[in-house]
């Protein structure tokens, strides 16, 4: 694993020898797509690859599972302000199969942070506030289920222009196949 200071090294040379020009691009996405995926190690290039898209194409929004769990958390704020202040007129929510959120078991998360060092008594605190760690930890178990609910969340809410096409796909995370869940052009009129 590098640390920190290989990493900084790394990157005064980086810098220094100008690798950063191929990337120049503005903060607008040329094709005026915003998409919400994975985190997953495995769509990082291969996502925009299989979609034929390049640095500056698109905004990319991860979260663990492609879900939005919250219509005012930071996942929605991020679509809102793309479509908003970014120019993007369209929106992919893109699940994967094989997702690490599809098997996620809460006890045992809970379980890990209790080993390294949160204090169980935090859970109960935060329980008795409202906050519910397992439903907010929580996964699901069908990854098409799971698309639909992200793309209905933003299509439904109350501060998303209502003719943004808003479309749900699940990608093979080995070859990069994309299935259709939902066209955003057709299934949402």
């Amino acid at each position: 694993m590098p640390s920190l200071h290989e990493i900084l090294a790394y990157n005064e040379d980086f810098v220094k020898n100008k690798e950063y020009e191929p990337f120049i691009t503005t903060k607008f996405p040329d094709k005026r797509i915003v998409i919400l995926t994975c985190m997953d190690t495995r769509l990082v290039e291969l996502l925009p690859k299989s979609m034929n898209f390049k640095n500056g194409d698109v905004k990319i929004v991860k979260s663990a599972g492609a879900v939005i769990n919250h219509p005012f958390g930071g996942i929605m704020r991020s679509l809102i302000v793309a479509v908003y202040e970014l120019q993007a007129d369209e929106i992919y929510v893109i699940g994967h199969y094989d997702c690490g959120m599809s098997s996620i078991q809460t006890d045992k998360i809970i379980d890990k942070m209790n080993s390294r060092g949160v204090d169980p008594r935090i859970l109960e605190i935060l329980k008795n506030s409202g906050v519910n760690v397992e439903n907010w930890l929580e996964g699901f178990s069908d990854v098409k289920e799971s698309v639909q609910h992200s793309v209905d969340m933003i299509r439904n809410h109350p501060l998303m222009i209502k003719d943004i096409p808003v479309h749900g796909l699940i990608i093979d995370p080995t070859s990069g196949r994309l299935d259709l869940v939902t066209d955003g052009t057709i299934d949402q009129k």
